[in-house]
C-alpha cells in the first residue's frame, strides 16, 4: 500500500495504491490521526488505484468518521473500483460515507 498526499487550497487529496489491509491500514491511520490533516475542510480520498479493502480498512476509515464530522471536515471517497465499492455497499458503509464517481465530483460536493 502506498499513500500519498496532495493539498490543494483547503483539501487534502489523499490516493491510495495497492491493498488496504490489516498490515497497511496502519499507515493509513497514521495519516488520518495527523493533527495537521484537521487543519483542512475536506479530506477526498482518490480510490482508483486502490484495488482491495479488508475489514481493518474499514474500520480505520469508521473511526476517523465521527472525528471529521465534529472538526466540520467532509471526507469524500471518488474514483472507487467496482469490487471495492461492492464491499462499502454491502456493509452499508454507503449510507454513512459519501462516496462519488469522480474528482469533479467530489469537488463539487466538497465544496457546498
Amino acid at each position: 500500500m502506498k499513500i500519498t498526499q496532495e493539498i490543494k487550497e483547503n483539501t487534502v487529496i489523499m490516493t491510495l495504491n495497492g491493498e488496504l489491509d490489516a498490515s497497511s491500514s496502519v499507515l493509513l491511520d497514521e495519516e488520518l490521526s495527523d493533527p495537521e490533516i484537521m487543519k483542512y475542510s475536506k479530506v477526498l480520498v482518490n480510490c482508483q488505484d486502490l484495488n482491495y479493502i479488508s475489514s481493518a480498512g474499514l474500520g480505520v476509515f469508521i473511526s476517523h468518521l465521527q472525528r471529521f464530522e465534529d472538526a466540520q471536515i467532509k471526507l469524500i471517497f471518488f474514483n472507487m473500483q467496482d469490487k471495492v465499492r461492492n464491499v462499502f455497499e454491502i456493509l452499508g458503509l454507503d449510507l454513512l460515507m459519501t462516496i462519488v464517481s469522480d474528482y469533479e465530483e467530489a469537488r463539487t460536493i466538497a465544496n457546498e
